[in-house]
């Protein structure tokens, strides 16, 4: 029997819009011990994924201010997305693939809900796949030059 990734995700999601200040996307991480918030727009639709490291790298190490907009620091293209009936193996492999912990789940370009990879690995059937997932994920990559 395939799991759809309906059955394990979270769809409470804490969300932030475009124009919302790194801060507040760092403080909503900082309170839910999150590292990824999808960025939507007025109508539910995601826009884009603002992670801890983004903040990190894209405006702090800048020497940016804790007032700049959510915009200039997240990703906005390339962003990879699961769907509602989307097949929890399917997802590990992408997920590996992307080198991605959490995969936003959409349905008709709206943000639905959130799947970690822990979600993948509470069913003992999929503990393979995580732990393939996240071995992947944590190889450390050679730096870019």
């Amino acid at each position: 029997m395939h799991q759809q990734l309906r059955n394990l995700m979270t769809s409470d999601v804490f969300t932030v819009s475009e124009t919302q200040s790194i801060q507040d996307a760092a403080k909503i991480m900082s309170e839910n011990n999150i590292g990824a918030i999808p960025v939507v727009d007025q109508s539910g639709s995601m826009v884009g994924i603002v992670t801890d490291r983004d903040i990190t790298l894209r405006s702090t190490a800048q020497g940016e201010a804790a007032n700049t907009p959510v915009s200039e620091v997240m990703t906005a293209q390339k962003i990879v997305q699961g769907t509602p009936d989307m097949d929890v193996h399917e997802a590990a492999q992408l997920m590996s693939q992307q080198q991605i912990r959490r995969l936003p789940v959409t349905e008709d370009g709206k943000l639905i809900g959130m799947v970690a990879l822990g979600d993948l690995a509470v069913d003992n059937q999929f503990d393979d796949e995580a732990e393939q997932a996240l071995s992947t994920i944590s190889t450390p990559s050679a730096p870019q030059k």
